[in-house]
């Protein structure tokens, strides 16, 4: 264990290369393949796949979830571990020559079993959540569309592939966050997340224009193998532009604001997006590019303040939260930033954060889906002030979403100690001060996750109830529901120490990510760090425990001015409508007026003008002969008092 903890850089940018597919592993493409074909299908039939519709979703996914386990078996005996697949020429215009390729590799491997594993959880479970929406089969058409384009994602093998399967990603996102558009709140919510991620993107879209102007090539084996000959300077924007698309994709600061008002989707979406597709692909696209991160430890440092800063941001904001599916947002914001903290460390910290990644994806998707049991049995209520004792009800709900709580805040042994708690380390083991500073926002994320995870465990299914009698009737829920968070609960409570004893050294294998060259002293020993973690884990929990055992006021009381900004999101909105959405506002106001009064206003005036004069000459051509007749003797008198005034000297 002590090996996958230690911090260091990644060697240098190497020669790196893919073996060709072939054999069983020549069929990759059906991991797309299926869930596109079963969305397609679902999409064109319409209405007269609304009895099974959904069943063809649920199969489209546990087919590739089959096949996915069946390659990734096949890859651990090649000794290579990493295969690629060309299927044709997808741009071949000048020098620029890219292939619509997949690559198989022990990175993408574990990404494809997350994938298809826990999404087909969810999808088992979205049929009957949905079951009584009319837009049932639309919605796993969406699903679908969604899981087949985070395959490409993860699965390509040059960054133009990744960016394709990265904009499916974002559709798919809108389209199911606004899946209830005639709600306000979800249409904005929809408009929010696709925006937003408009602006990532374009810091990928650049990234990717620049390794084809420095290096000629797209392929992620050329693009490693030539980082080395790059400029310092120009490594470090590359690596900016990547971590822009990352942080917008991911939710992490400075556009992190979309994530929680993704909210207002059906709750299988908040599942999916938040456990094992969408906010999962910036914390890829870094990994998957760690040796051009691991080339620059000025990009090393920023992703590491990116990561810190916002899992400090979301745990602070988690803690003045009410609504279940918001606080688990934010959490996700916050787990999603000892990710970043993770694969900014470099070296070995690369594999731990992937670790964390997919020990997550089983408790956030199992907590996720207790939210929306809970939501099931209390007609939609989602105000944990107005929960309580819900123990006694939902026993089946209460017990996996205990674990999901128990792993999320990582008490020992549960997964999210074995995930998370090496990240911690890692952080600790930097060269200087820094380790105090990363280490300690770490420590201090540690504490407030276990607080505010504790606080909406105890209002939602302790204490007294508080719920209204005539309106809400807690009761379990369906078996296709439970089922699902049974089997999460299981993997919240076991995969963390299967993941950080089998992951590191599956994904450090040829093909996978950077190993470890050096080693740094951490600042404390290795227990203390341990003990300081779980300490103050223990100590937020605790704490959450004992102030909300009994309950909480129904309506929010006056809070200091922490509180007061967590609960306003610590004003990042209000900074980024000041500083974004207002002066767009007031420029697309002066552009609309300059277009209508200027650009419009002088081609319609000419227009006026041309008009007007043509009617008043019109009225000159009246048709009599004696007005003609006295325009011509007028024009005679006139020439003659020309030719007279120049004869004078007048006009000399």
């Amino acid at each position: 264990m002590d090996e996958i903890l230690t911090y260091a850089q990644a060697a240098p940018a190497e020669t790196v290369s893919y073996a060709t597919a072939d054999g069983l592993l020549s069929s990759v493409w059906l991991l797309v393949a299926i869930p596109l074909i079963s969305a397609t299908v679902l999409l064109l039939l319409g209405r007269r796949a609304d009895r099974w519709g959904h069943w063809l979703g649920v199969a489209a996914v546990g087919a590739a979830f089959l096949l996915g386990l069946t390659y990734f078996f096949g890859l651990r005996g090649l000794d290579n571990k990493s295969v690629q697949l060309s299927l044709w020429d997808f741009i071949a215009v000048g020098g620029l020559h890219v292939d619509f390729g997949l690559l198989f590799d022990p990175l993408a491997g574990v990404f494809v079993l997350l994938i298809t594993g826990v999404g087909f959880l969810i999808h088992l479970y979205a049929v009957e959540y949905m079951a009584h929406d009319p837009g049932r089969r639309r919605f796993f058409a969406y699903f679908n569309l969604f899981v087949a384009a985070m395959l490409l994602l993860v699965l390509g093998n040059n960054y133009v592939m990744l960016y394709f399967g990265w904009e499916g990603v974002g559709l798919a996102s809108y389209l199911l966050i606004s899946f209830w558009n005639t709600r306000p709140a979800a249409a904005t919510a929809g408009k929010k997340a696709f925006l937003m991620n408009r602006v990532g993107d374009a810091g990928l879209a650049i990234a990717i224009f620049i390794m084809f102007a420095t290096l000629g090539t797209t392929q992620y084996d050329e693009v490693f193998s030539g980082v080395g000959a790059l400029a310092g300077g120009t490594v470090l924007v590359l690596g900016l532009l990547l971590l822009l698309g990352a942080a917008g994709k991911s939710g992490q600061f400075p556009l992190q604001a979309w994530l929680p008002d993704a909210m207002e989707g059906p709750t299988p979406v908040s599942a999916l997006i938040h456990a094992a597709t969408m906010v999962t692909a910036g914390v890829y696209l870094i990994a998957r590019s760690n040796i051009i991160f691991s080339a620059n430890t000025t990009l090393q440092l920023v992703v590491v303040s990116v990561g810190a800063l916002t899992l400090l941001m979301g745990a602070i904001i988690g803690c003045a939260k009410d609504d279940i599916k918001r606080v688990l947002a934010w959490s996700t914001v916050s787990q999603i930033g000892y990710m970043f903290l993770g694969v900014g460390l470099g070296g070995a910290a690369y594999a731990l954060a992937i670790v964390h990644l997919l020990a997550h994806g089983f408790f956030k998707a199992n907590m996720f889906l207790g939210a929306g049991s809970v939501m099931h049995g209390m007609s939609d209520q989602v105000d944990i002030r107005r929960f309580g004792g819900l123990s006694k009800y939902m026993k089946i709900t209460w017990l996996t979403f205990g674990a999901g709580w128990l792993a999320i805040i990582g008490m020992f042994p549960f997964s999210g100690y074995f995930s998370k708690e090496p990240i911690i380390a890692a952080a600790f083991e930097r060269e200087d001060w820094t380790a105090w500073l990363f280490g300690g926002a770490a420590v201090l994320g540690a504490g407030l996750t276990a607080f505010y995870m504790t606080r909406l465990f105890v209002l939602t299914f302790h204490g007294p109830k508080r719920w209204t009698t005539d309106i809400e009737h807690p009761h379990e829920s369906p078996l296709l529901m439970t089922v699902p968070l049974i089997l999460l609960a299981v993997g919240s409570l076991g995969a963390g120490w299967l993941l950080a004893t089998s992951v590191p050294d599956w994904l450090t294998a040829t093909g996978g990510l950077a190993a470890a060259e050096a080693h740094h002293e951490a600042v404390l020993p290795h227990w203390a760090i341990v003990v300081l973690s779980l300490g103050v884990t223990v100590a937020g929990a605790v704490l959450g425990w004992f102030l909300f055992r009994g309950g909480t006021a129904i309506e929010p009381q006056p809070a200091g001015v922490l509180v007061t900004a967590a609960r306003k999101n610590l004003y990042t909105d209000t900074v980024n409508e000041a500083v974004f959405e207002k002066p767009g506002i007031f420029l697309t106001r002066a552009l609309v007026y300059l277009d209508n009064r200027g650009i419009d206003g002088l081609v319609n005036g000419l227009a006026a003008g041309v008009g007007g004069g043509s009617g008043r000459l019109r009225r000159l051509q009246t048709g009599f002969v004696r007005s003609y007749a006295t325009s011509i003797l007028a024009g005679a008198l006139l020439v003659t008092a020309a030719f007279l005034a120049v004869q004078a000297g007048w006009l000399a």
